[in-house]
């Protein structure tokens, strides 16, 4: 930082999850095998679904796409963070925190639509079937794929612009493991009204919409399982959205408890936890609970080992 009242800060350090150095060494192997895990399971979603002729469909598309998204946005942060357990002081140029919030950011956003895509697409098989392979044509999920990222594209862009306006000149410790929106703002000499505006705007776009498509998708889903009248057929229907149903709760409900609770130092380091958990967790949960929940895809795993070693 240089010297002056007028002085501007040119780099940041990362508080991290904690202070005590007996803590250190257990929480980097810890979060070092759960991103090694977070790499091998998404990696493999995607190459799987890849390979497997009988996955070449919107449902296994999209979620090939979430394992990408899930796989990303760890990437950008779970690597800073484990280097904040090795060392002292864990330092970020003011580049490299607009450049992770940018790219975190992106992929936050896109998830939020690509789940909100799902809940479509599930609706769409259960609700509609027989029109399922009109409505979620090729061209169709292309469009819906394209559209998620450029709404995560788009979102970032704004977010990291605005931030750029914004005067660092008092603190430098950034009360987190990674650069986030609000502890940054936290940080702010200068006015944050037209952040504060452009989070909500964006916000009742990026998380309202595809949360109330979600609820909805979800409304006429539950009604149309209730029609079915055979047991068998209501357990199959279930069966086949219930995998989503688990990483949106998980995904949504963290992310609220992180942005949604009041502001106090409190809550902040217990939002550290909610963080970790929607952050670094949940993109190693998501490819388990398809899988464990999903007989095609344990079909498709079997067959390619069997090829591979057998």
């Amino acid at each position: 930082m240089l010297a002056g009242n007028h002085s501007t800060v040119t780099e940041f350090v990362l508080a991290g999850l904690t202070d005590k150095p007996e803590l250190q060494l257990p929480l980097f192997l810890l979060f070092l095998g759960i991103y090694a895990l977070t790499v091998l399971r998404n990696l493999g979603m995607i190459i799987l679904i890849l390979l497997s002729s009988h996955l070449h469909t919107p449902m296994y598309s999209f979620l090939s796409s979430l394992s990408f998204i899930d796989l990303c946005y760890s990437t950008v942060i779970t690597p800073k963070m484990l280097v904040n357990f090795v060392r002292e002081k864990n330092v970020i140029t003011y580049p490299e925190c607009l450049t992770q919030l940018y790219f975190f950011l992106i992929f936050v956003i896109a998830e939020c639509h690509m789940l909100s895509a799902m809940a479509f697409d599930r609706y769409v098989a259960i609700c509609k079937p027989l029109l399922y392979s009109v409505t979620m044509s090729y061209e169709v999920c292309s469009w819906m794929l394209f559209g998620v990222y450029s709404m995560g594209l788009i979102g970032a862009t704004a977010h990291t612009l605005c931030m750029r306006r914004v005067h660092f000149c008092k603190a430098d410790i950034i009360n987190h493991y990674f650069c986030d929106l609000f502890p940054l703002l936290e940080l702010s000499c200068s006015s944050t009204f037209i952040n504060e505006t452009v989070v909500l705007c964006f916000s009742a776009f990026n998380i309202l919409f595809p949360t109330l498509n979600i609820l909805s998708s979800y409304i006429f889903i539950i009604a149309s399982i209730l029609r079915i009248k055979s047991t068998k057929g209501r357990s199959k229907a279930f069966n086949t959205c219930s995998s989503h149903i688990s990483a949106v709760s998980l995904f949504f409900g963290s992310a609220a408890f992180m942005y949604l609770q009041p502001s106090s130092v409190s809550s902040m380091d217990q939002g550290k936890v909610s963080s970790v958990f929607y952050t670094i967790i949940v993109p190693m949960l998501n490819p388990l609970i398809y899988s464990l929940r999903n007989k095609d895809v344990k079909v498709a795993l079997n067959k390619f080992l069997e090829k591979r070693f057998l």
